[in-house]
């Protein structure tokens, strides 16, 4: 059978889309339910790629920065911060009105080696690395106080089995490293709203786990005001009745619950693998690369009506959900081109390499129309 041509596709997708959203941006047409956002690159915030950040001003209402402001990048010497590509970001944020979250204080990647060790190069004991780590989460969240509005303080410190990921912060610290960075940020910017974040969260094991930190963290009293759930996820996983369930077990916190890092992997990948553990490398081979010179329309309708689904299930906890964050402004420049296997072509968002729509872009905005007709 012949696939059906993108104007086709589009008419049978959306003949039923009022003119009114079909003029609408995200941010306009989620404005009463959640903040809707995307990650910056280094190289968009540097201004290499103006086009995109003026999508992102139309589009979203918040902003998170993609690398610039982890560990490697920002604070990459002992002594030494390289603050000019944030602070441009901070700038473009601040003259739109966006709300901006940093990304991210403590990681087990994209930290330097030399944040555990001494300038004799041994491992520091407990009390040294609190220190580092205190110093340098005052001195980047004290930066941005005001601006920055929220901090994914944690990220990924889980791991798959519930147990806390071994990480030197662990192995070092102790498992009170989080208890501190959540400790350190609310000093630096009382006013901050603090997160947790991860993936696979959807995982029976890992949200187990996740639901455990947090409430450790509530029992003490620390401030933790959300928890973020990365949407790293494909056609087919999570299921949505995994998804409910999750969103069901996180709402009973009473935390905000934020989709964070949100994008569609549709390529293949090797080992059926789910997460987003950014060490993890494939081999490239052609099978895994399967649409390089373009998305067939037929996958244009599935990748579509996967969001469609997804978003549908944002509305329905929307009471609980207060920020829905892509992880990119478009797909040329999405992470997923290289992981897990690099130099592939990738289509995992709403907006395309030429920064236009596609189809999953109008089927997500349908979905505001559906919840406002029931």
């Amino acid at each position: 059978m012949k696939l059906l041509t993108a104007s086709i596709l589009f008419s049978l997708l959306f003949t039923a889309l009022p003119a009114e959203l079909n003029s609408q941006t995200l941010k306009e047409a989620f404005k009463e339910y959640f903040l809707i956002g995307g990650a910056i690159s280094d190289f968009q915030a540097a201004g290499k790629e103006p086009e995109a950040l003026e999508l992102a001003a139309e589009q979203f209402n918040t902003i998170t920065p993609e690398n610039m402001l982890k560990w490697e990048r920002v604070h990459p010497e002992p002594g030494k911060y390289n603050f000019e590509l944030s602070d441009k970001l901070i700038e473009f944020g601040l003259k739109n009105g966006m709300f901006i979250v940093g990304h991210t204080l403590v990681w087990h990647n994209q930290t330097p080696d030399w944040v555990f060790k001494d300038d004799n190069g041994n491992y520091l004991d407990r009390e040294q690395l609190l220190e580092r780590l205190r110093e340098h989460i005052h001195t980047v969240v004290g930066r941005y106080k005001g601006k920055i509005k929220g901090w994914d303080v944690v990220n990924e410190a889980v791991d798959e089995d519930g147990s806390l990921r071994k990480s030197k912060w662990l192995e070092i610290i102790g498992e009170d490293y989080i208890e501190k960075a959540f400790e350190y940020a609310h000093e630096a910017d009382p006013e901050a709203e603090l997160y947790y974040n991860d993936f696979n969260t959807w995982h029976k094991a890992k949200r187990d786990g996740i639901m455990k930190l947090v409430r450790n963290l509530l029992d003490k009293g620390v401030k933790i005001d959300g928890i973020g759930l990365q949407g790293h996820w494909g056609l087919d996983y999570p299921s949505l009745d995994e998804l409910d369930e999750s969103l069901q077990e996180y709402s009973s916190t009473g935390l905000k619950i934020m989709i964070t890092e949100l994008d569609i992997n549709i390529l293949p990948t090797p080992n059926n693998y789910t997460g987003a553990e950014i060490t993890k490398s494939f081999e490239q081979q052609k099978k895994y690369n399967p649409y390089p010179d373009g998305l067939p329309d037929s996958m244009q309708t599935v990748l579509a009506e996967r969001y469609a689904e997804l978003f549908g299930k944002f509305l329905k906890y929307r009471d609980s959900i207060t920020r829905v964050t892509f992880w990119g402004i478009h797909d040329g420049h999405s992470w997923l081109n290289n992981w897990p296997i690099r130099g592939r072509t990738s289509y995992p968002l709403l907006f395309d390499r030429e920064l236009k729509p596609k189809p999953a872009f109008y089927a997500v905005i349908k979905t505001v129309k559906e919840i406002n007709c029931k």
